[in-house]
């Protein structure tokens, strides 16, 4: 193939050869597509390319890791994306093998779509809609999404995981542990307040900036970056989308109440009587307050891989913000948002 971004992943270039991966997405023999890389976070690596017949714009996604220890986690997003197609709102995914035999990495074909990331400033109620569209779609029978049986403890043990990581690297700051660990016991105290959820659906639990594409004038908005969906209720993706540890990451932004209040009050009306949204601000701020800990933790954890050598993907952005996140200053103020 043409593009010298193929380098980037050993085995890669070979790969888009093979005949399995040609013939499954009807690329001609004696072809060349280029393929350029797009962007690459912490799990993955993804290239875009055109398809030399149909002239549509596809994304090649590069798996590198598990955030949800999946022995199959590219297959676990391609299933996530087949079921929320009727949406209208996430990418339409066309290849899937998650076989590794032909490359040591777990490899998807999905649609490329326009856009451009989340501005909280002027677009935020626009998300709403996005979101309120995909909820809306119903769970099949014997649908595929892992289904924490306590969502708000599932997250706590999480945190718990990732947070072991700082606590036992020799590297990590004292102090730093001490308000962690202050923050996971003050948050464990309100692990059973939810009752049962009202309504499930698939849920993104990674609602960030960058993972919205908005479109211009008249055109559609989307939501991409499947990479852990869950079977969960509409509360846990919201308390995620506003909560400050989610708007600061791509962003300096963090929501006031009255802010996020008019989000979820734009987001029942998007809704419209689709599904039941009981309780839902109280519901959401509960997730709030653990999605916060969350990025705590996941930022004391990846803190800790970034200082060790031989990693396979390395985000300039993502070390910059990482120490922002664990910076005395920003884990005072979260401090004071949980224990609010």
């Amino acid at each position: 193939m043409k593009s010298k971004d193929l380098d980037l992943t050993e085995g890669l270039a070979a790969y888009v050869r093979s005949p399995g991966y040609r013939q499954a997405l009807g690329l001609p023999a004696g072809t060349e597509e280029e393929y350029r890389l797009l962007a690459q976070g912490e799990y993955n690596r993804n290239y875009v390319f055109t398809h030399p017949l149909t002239g549509q714009e596809l994304v090649l996604r590069i798996n590198f890791g598990s955030q949800m220890h999946l022995e199959r986690q590219i297959e676990y997003e391609y299933h996530a994306l087949k079921l929320l197609e009727a949406s209208g709102r996430t990418p339409r995914p066309f290849y899937v093998d998650g076989s590794c035999r032909g490359l040591p990495n777990g490899v998807m074909v999905m649609e490329y779509l326009p856009g451009h990331a989340l501005d909280y400033e002027t677009e935020l109620c626009r998300a709403a809609a996005v979101l309120a569209d995909i909820h809306s779609v119903p769970l099949p029978e014997g649908y595929s999404l892992v289904a924490p049986e306590n969502p708000v403890k599932a997250i706590l043990e999480e945190c718990e995981a990732m947070a072991g990581k700082y606590m036992d690297s020799p590297l990590a700051d004292p102090k730093k542990k001490a308000v962690i660990r202050r923050l996971l016991d003050r948050v464990w105290r309100e692990a059973d307040v939810l009752g049962p959820a009202p309504y499930r659906c698939c849920i993104n639990t990674e609602l960030n900036s960058t993972n919205f594409l908005m479109g211009g004038s008249g055109q559609r908005d989307y939501l991409i970056d499947w990479e852990k969906p869950l079977c969960g209720e509409p509360a846990q993706d919201l308390g995620h989308f506003l909560a400050p540890t989610t708007t600061f990451w791509k962003t300096d932004v963090i929501l006031d109440e009255v802010r996020m209040r008019a989000f979820t009050d734009r987001y029942m009306e998007a809704v419209n009587g689709r599904f039941p949204t009981d309780d839902l601000w109280e519901r959401t701020c509960v997730y709030m307050t653990v999605t916060c800990l969350r990025g705590i933790t996941w930022c004391a954890m990846a803190w800790v891989e970034y200082q060790e050598p031989g990693r396979d993907l390395v985000n300039e952005s993502t070390r910059r913000k990482l120490e922002a996140y664990l910076s005395s200053d920003f884990l005072d103020r979260i401090g004071a948002f949980i224990e609010r």
